[in-house]
């Protein structure tokens, strides 16, 4: 029998770089976070999708299904792991594993999610991550071994922390999905990847301005 591995949509995040709410962006015809939730359910049993900061316009465009469980995060503000805690206290009893993912990255594959799934299940590694062309980025997956981790990491550091900790328990899967590391933060970000601009974008932003 294989290993029992929930999947996690990180999706609460105020988007004030964005100017507009990313869940809600399209991508073929979909919304993100409905693109994402399919993506997901491909090859997962069961997502937790954590909302905050615009929940209520947020949670309608989540697809109907008795697979997909939606957790409020009222603490947001402070930070993505917040996000991920939540979820966390929220996750079966009987998942060995949860799969993260971010609501602003949805251009990842089907495939990328099934390969990370089997270089967990075929290997002891506690933490894996998904890499493209060497560069890290997500889904990642988190063994039931590191969950009190999570919990306990501070806020303002995030779940990096956690796979920072010891390389010896992180395995990397490098994979040919560009979207691993495609993080969709500007306006100008969807223009490169050919997604159109979100209603009411804010000025398009240097690089400059990127790093304040």
């Amino acid at each position: 029998m294989g290993a029992y591995v929930e999947g996690v949509l990180l999706a609460a995040g105020e988007s004030r770089r964005m100017g507009f709410p990313k869940p809600l962006l399209l991508i073929d015809g979909k919304t993100f976070i409905a693109h994402l939730c399919d993506t997901l359910l491909a090859e997962l049993p069961r997502v937790l999708v954590v909302v905050g900061a615009h929940a209520q316009r947020i949670k309608p465009a989540i697809p109907e299904s008795p697979r997909l469980t939606i957790i409020e995060n009222p603490n947001y503000a402070m930070g993505q792991l917040s996000s991920l805690k939540a979820a966390v206290a929220a996750v079966d009893p009987r998942a060995d594993a949860i799969l993260v993912h971010l609501a602003d990255q949805p251009l990842i594959r089907r495939q990328t999610v099934a390969a990370l799934l089997e270089a967990y299940a075929a290997g002891s590694k506690k933490i894996v991550v998904a890499r493209y062309q060497g560069q890290r980025g997500h889904p990642v997956i988190f063994d039931r071994s590191m969950f009190r981790e999570l919990l306990d990491a501070p806020d303002t550091l995030g779940a990096r922390a956690v796979v920072r900790k010891d390389a010896e328990r992180v395995a990397y899967v490098e994979i040919d999905d560009r979207g691993v590391t495609t993080d969709l933060d500007f306006p100008d970000d969807l223009t490169r990847a050919g997604l159109g601009v979100p209603p009411a974008a804010p000025a398009t932003r240097s690089p400059k301005q990127r790093q304040s």
